[in-house]
């Protein structure tokens, strides 16, 4: 009985032992990120695309193209902006291909599906262009991060903003799904708190190329703000169409709730002059970021340099710095170390990630401003927005890990 029982503890320890072993250093000897991203459709330019694949590839480099003594490998994929195809995409590369870290995920729908997927086989997810709240609140995972904004923290600067200068009636034209619902509801949390009121909306379908209806809907409301809930070529042909009609001359204000400089720039500084936004960081802020976007426009051919394509850049030098800490590419082991880390780069001044996967940093209140020379100078920052005050605190985002 005792040789059985000395047998059974032995071996045990060796199970043990080879579990502890496959936890360090680097799984399958390649660190594998995967860009699932659009790059083809609304969002292709500014928040997704190839620009994005290119930032994630620029910071591989630049951290040296190992880590660990092994190679890091970057793979990218088209989701057409289907939570369907983005899941198929996602169990494949973790399957069979053995991604280690998906990130990209522009599109809430998208964003949300492929976290909950990779948090239940163990792999880190890190969100850039998706902007739904509900990635770090009701829907958060222990392996999913929101890194660069969200639907809270962009209306805390721009709809504060214009309340305060009077615009205290708003109609709302909505893309017609997750993230146009959350920003619309974000926002309009916002204005309601402000004293200001919401008279109407119009739910619009993604990749609509013809908003008169909506607008006229708008124009006719008698709301002194029209709020554009959505992104990319849709907040670019609202603009356009709302130019058309006359109706910021006609005395009512359009607000972007979600706008890149890149849509500024498709625009024309002289359509979109005097729009105000929030974004997550701009590159002509100081030195540092004036340096990075000189960098990265030569290494990308020339992409726009948007908030989102400097967030690729910043999480996958934070991701393969918690891998190095870490001594692992093991999951549970690299989130900790993120959770750990301060984020202090030309894109995060002195982030933190938190327990329910948000990063907190400051957020920048930007107004557009004509008649500059470079071609991508479209604004000027109005106001830093800091962190704790542009985010739900943990206390109110709703995400259950942290009642843990």
């Amino acid at each position: 009985m005792k040789s059985l029982f000395y047998g059974s503890v032995c071996a045990a320890a060796l199970s043990l032992g080879a579990g502890a072993a496959f936890a360090d250093g680097i799984s399958d000897d390649v660190v594998k990120i995967g860009v699932l991203g659009d790059m083809s459709g609304v969002y292709s330019t500014g928040f997704s695309g190839e620009g994005a694949v290119a930032a994630v590839k620029m910071a591989v480099e630049d951290f040296g193209g190992t880590v660990l003594g092994k190679k890091i490998e970057v793979i990218s994929a088209d989701h057409q902006n289907k939570a369907d195809v983005a899941s198929a995409t996602a169990r494949q590369w973790i399957d069979e291909d053995h991604v280690d870290m998906i990130t990209d995920l522009t599109n809430s729908a998208v964003a949300l599906a492929v976290q909950q997927l990779a948090s239940e086989k163990k792999v880190i997810s890190i969100a850039t262009g998706a902007a739904t709240s509900d990635l770090t609140g009701k829907a958060c995972t222990k392996y999913g991060i929101h890194y660069g904004y969200d639907t809270h923290a962009l209306p805390v600067g721009t709809a504060t903003a214009i309340v305060k200068e009077g615009g205290d009636s708003w109609y709302f034209i909505t893309a017609d799904y997750a993230f146009g619902h959350a920003l619309q509801d974000n926002t309009s949390e916002v204005v309601e708190k402000l004293g200001g009121t919401v008279v109407g909306s119009s739910d619009v379908p993604l990749a609509s190329t013809d908003f008169s209806s909506y607008l006229l809907q708008a124009q006719s409301s008698g709301a002194k703000v029209i709020a554009l809930a959505n992104a990319g070529q849709d907040t670019v042909n609202s603009i356009k169409q709302a130019n058309e009609f006359g109706i910021v001359a006609g005395g009512q204000q359009l607000a972007g709730m979600l706008v890149l400089i890149s849509d500024v720039k498709s625009l024309g500084t002289d359509v979109a002059n005097g729009l105000s936004f929030t974004s997550a960081w701009y590159w002509n802020h100081d030195e540092e970021s004036r340096a990075w976007k000189e960098k990265y426009m030569a290494y990308s051919n020339n992409a726009a340099p948007t908030f989102p394509h400097a967030a690729d850049y910043s999480l996958t030098m934070a991701y393969l710095k918690a891998i190095e800490a870490a001594g692992t590419d093991d999951a549970d082991a690299v989130r900790e170390q993120l959770g750990k880390m301060k984020i202090d780069d030309f894109f995060a001044k002195g982030g933190t990630i938190r327990k329910d996967g948000l990063l907190l940093h400051d957020m920048y209140l930007l107004q557009v401003e004509p008649g500059k020379e470079d071609p991508w100078d479209v604004a000027k920052v109005v106001r830093t927005i800091p962190g704790d005050e542009a985010y739900f605190s943990l206390a109110d985002g709703g995400c259950a890990l942290t009642q843990e």
